[in-house]
């Protein structure tokens, strides 16, 4: 194609052809004026249009492909012939070399001026394609990795600490040096973990090399770095961020501090541990941008989030979440939290840690050096006159009492075990020391969670499941396994070679009802199993993992890890 090197007028040619009104277009205009935005943006913010229907259009009137980026085969060092910084200000993205020509994708084609300078950057005449820019700049976040960086500042920083020449004391007067070796690589660090939606960050110092560890969609990656003097000094500077004691390497610190990375509020709480070749770093990772998840976006059934909702809005009862650490309970209790969050309820949380800070709730951090327990906090709480309590999670016998009594005398509590299910948890209370008439008369319902990855959008293929698989999934779902369709995970550039992208939780509700409230008020284990696996709109978290395999949500794989986890061939599943 012939770049363009007049000023076309797109508003004009989308009215020319009826694709908006005069009226739509002048209402724009006024609003572009007032924003700075593009054209083709304030249209379809006003709902003007959809994205792709302006994307098509731009792609038939310039006579130039429209390319979904989501399934495009990359090639990296193509696309890092473009330098990351000139990619993010043109908004562009260099996707083949044929016949002497780049074929460069931009979000906005029509911008003669960042054509000229793409041209000049790349040296080598180009033609274009229209891309949807959500999509770009999420494939930039992947491709512009910032690992090259973290190796150049880790060896950077080596020389600096050469033999006999490390200087605490100096290191630590030379906190507020944003050009130190340490700051540019814990910066890249941080940044390259956001790109990627790690979780945490693991700073691992090994015998003779340093491991930088990132949690993805659960799952740990890894980059080895062999200056494994650095160690100090980043755990140092981590230290001076958190207010922990430098000087204290013998003992176990845990802190926090607030950073921005690429425009986002990350919270970041961090826990040292003294190890064998020094300290050991982990780092939580916290979004606060967009803040906690909610209710809808958590991955429960419809149906069973109607019931849900139905439940966290009744006046008093106990309302528990389960399932192992890392399951998504905080995700979910955070979700009924925005929605019971009205002007007319007082709700109070006794936390370890407060992970979100939300607006009208009052949040309370346990602390265990000055015996402010879960159980303490709560008794307090209760003369504060709440409608609505959460308990970030029921330790021991005390703390189990004072919940269920004050659910049984009027208010909301919410809070979480660590037990493997729905079923097994309503018998743990008993198991912890409350009364069955406390547990019988308060408990509402039981929700179990897990997370299973979801599959990569953009490299997944259709898979036969072996004979053993086969008949373990009839064993859970029947004749109708027979004509499930599964997927499983390949790998790609997208989700950085793993198959999956992303996680969505696998959820077990149980409703109390009489039936089941007086075979917990007998303790009687054998009894409330076999009323729970008939109850009405029971089902267990591995047929509702199976059902998002079969919908090609996630793979069997992922499935049967959550029925690993969960010990399917446990006495539960024999009880008749």
């Amino acid at each position: 194609m012939t770049p363009i090197k007049q000023k076309v007028r797109i508003g004009d040619l989308l009215v020319k052809n009826d694709v908006i009104t005069e009226t739509q277009l002048i209402t724009a205009l006024a609003q572009q004026k007032e924003s700075g935005q593009k054209l083709g943006r304030v249209l379809i913010d006003l709902e003007y249009l959809d994205e792709d229907h302006f994307l098509s259009f731009l792609s038939q009137q310039l006579e130039i492909p429209f390319i979904d980026l989501r399934r495009y085969d990359f090639d990296v060092s193509l696309i890092h012939r473009l330098p990351e910084n000139y990619a993010r200000r043109y908004r562009a993205i260099v996707l083949s070399d044929r016949d002497s020509q780049l074929l460069v994708g931009m979000a906005d084609p029509m911008d003669i001026f960042a054509f000229d300078e793409l041209e000049r950057i790349l040296q080598q005449p180009i033609r274009q394609a229209v891309v949807r820019e959500s999509e770009l700049l999420n494939t930039l976040d992947l491709v512009y990795r910032r690992t090259e960086d973290i190796a150049s500042f880790a060896e950077e920083l080596d020389e600096e600490l050469t033999d006999g020449q490390f200087d605490l004391e100096a290191l630590s007067l030379g906190a507020d040096d944003s050009d130190a070796p340490v700051v540019k690589l814990l910066q890249s660090i941080f940044e390259d973990a956001v790109q990627i939606r790690a979780s945490d960050i693991h700073i691992e110092p090994d015998e003779n090399v340093l491991r930088i560890r990132q949690r993805v969609d659960g799952v740990l990656q890894e980059q080895i770095m062999k200056e494994r003097r650095i160690a100090p000094a980043l755990v140092l500077r981590l230290k001076l961020l958190s207010g922990l004691d430098i000087s204290e390497k013998r003992l176990p610190q845990d802190g926090r501090f607030t950073l921005k990375v690429k425009g986002r509020k990350i919270d970041v709480r961090l826990s040292t541990m003294p190890i064998t070749n020094g300290e050991s770093v982990v780092m939580r990772l916290l979004d606060q941008t967009e803040g906690a998840t909610k209710l809808d976006n958590v991955g429960m059934p419809a149906e069973m989030l109607t019931r849900f909702r139905k439940l966290i809005h009744m006046p008093h009862g106990l309302i528990l979440v389960t399932g192992p650490t890392g399951s998504g309970k905080t995700t979910t209790l955070y979700g009924a939290l925005q929605e019971l969050n009205e002007v007319g309820k007082k709700i109070i949380t006794v936390e370890d840690p407060v992970e979100y800070r939300l607006s009208r709730i009052n949040q309370v951090q346990i602390n265990p050096k000055i015996d402010l327990s879960f159980a303490r906090v709560l008794r307090s709480a209760l003369r504060q006159d709440p409608d609505i309590l959460l308990v970030g999670e029921i330790r021991d016998t005390e703390t189990a009492e004072i919940a269920l009594r004050a659910a049984m005398t009027g208010h909301l509590v919410l809070s979480t075990l660590h037990t493997n299910d729905a079923v097994s948890s309503a018998m743990r209370l008993i198991d912890m020391g409350a009364e069955g008439f406390l547990a019988a008369t308060s408990l509402r319902v039981v929700l179990a969670q897990r997370l299973v990855r979801r599959l990569c959008d953009n490299c997944y293929e259709e898979h036969q499941p072996d004979t053993k698989d086969l008949a373990w999934m009839k064993d859970s779902l029947g004749d109708q396994a027979e004509n499930i369709s599964l997927k499983r995970a390949v790998g790609c550039h997208r989700c950085n070679n793993t198959g999956y992208r992303g996680r969505i939780g696998v959820f077990e509700m149980l409703v109390m009802h009489e039936e089941l409230a007086d075979a917990l008020r007998r303790n009687n284990t054998s009894d409330f199993v076999r009323i729970a696996k008939r109850t009405p709109g029971y089902q267990p978290l591995v047929i509702s993992a199976l059902k998002f395999a079969a919908e090609g949500i996630t793979s069997l794989d992922e499935v049967l890890r959550v029925a690993e986890q969960i010990d399917e061939s446990s006495d539960f599943m024999d009880v008749a």
